[in-house]
């Protein structure tokens, strides 16, 4: 369902976009900072990659590792194929942009014959800058 309803744009409104995004840069910078301090602090007091939790005045702050373990995907298919494990190895079908360029430029494949697999993607962005 879209929104039925025009809504007229001021240069207040604009001002006060321009004036958010700006305040919203330099809060992420504070807080990227803030947030490597903090490690920085963990890293030196509990080691690196260790959990640990400190209450400083009202404030609890606490440290989390999360750990994920996935595997290498050259390494493990060879592995797999070694141990004939191929029910163990996924073959991924997908089309080969470059190839399919080549062979529209070359004229192998015409345009119509596949024009109707091709997808758009839109994507909406708004830029507020200062004149």
């Amino acid at each position: 369902m879209s929104k039925q309803y025009h809504q007229s744009i001021s240069e207040k409104d604009l001002e006060k976009y321009y004036e958010l995004s700006e305040s919203k840069k330099e809060i992420e910078k504070k807080l990227k900072e803030l947030n490597q301090a903090f490690h920085l602090y963990f890293d030196e007091t509990v080691g690196e990659n260790q959990k640990g939790e400190r209450n400083i005045g009202q404030y609890k702050i606490q440290r989390q590792i999360r750990q994920s373990n996935d595997f290498n995907d050259e390494k493990t298919v060879l592995r797999l194929e070694e141990l004939n494990l191929h029910d163990c190895i996924q073959v991924i079908k997908k089309p080969d942009k470059q190839k399919i360029n080549s062979a529209l430029t070359l004229g192998i494949i015409e345009d119509a014959q596949i024009n109707d697999c091709r997808m758009s993607k839109s994507t909406k962005a708004i830029i507020v800058k200062k004149i």
